[in-house]
């Protein structure tokens, strides 16, 4: 069994009340094949996960926001930590260049709660993940509380 904790750093970019995600590639082998996730990606050993953040954004749509912020980290005992952090997303959709992954979009909070969007490239309703669609409703409710 292997108990090695995997580190991931993710972000949760934010425009006009909206959220940026990806929809993942339809590939049966890996994590949430063609679901909605966040942008982000393992920690190579011994980088910080705000450098991490950082280096996946640039890899994945070649933009990485002004200022990032620390939200919180999730664990799921003996399988991942994800370290996630937010920012505002600065630049339209059309300026990104999408580097892995099926679509891109921005997703409403209405979305985010039904837990499923529409993609245009997949021509059809795609889910949300759970992990993912979790740390949203809960990113949401702390920023009602600001």
């Amino acid at each position: 069994m292997n108990t090695k904790v995997v580190h991931v750093a993710v972000a949760i970019l934010y425009r006009d009340g909206k959220f940026l995600m990806q929809l993942r590639d339809n590939i049966p082998t890996i994590v949430y094949p063609g679901y909605w996730a966040f942008f982000g990606g393992h920690l190579e050993p011994n980088e910080p996960p705000e450098i991490a953040v950082k280096r996946e954004l640039k890899e994945e749509i070649g933009y990485v926001p002004p200022v990032l912020y620390h939200f919180r980290d999730y664990e799921d005992p003996n399988v991942v930590v994800r370290h996630v952090f937010h920012g505002e997303l600065t630049v339209e959709l059309k300026d990104l260049v999408l580097g892995e992954g099926w679509d891109m979009g921005l997703l409403s909070v209405d979305d985010i709660r039904r837990g499923n969007c529409y993609s245009e490239v997949a021509g059809e309703v795609r889910p949300l993940g759970d992990r993912h669609q979790r740390i949203l409703l809960d990113f949401v409710e702390a920023q009602t509380k600001i």
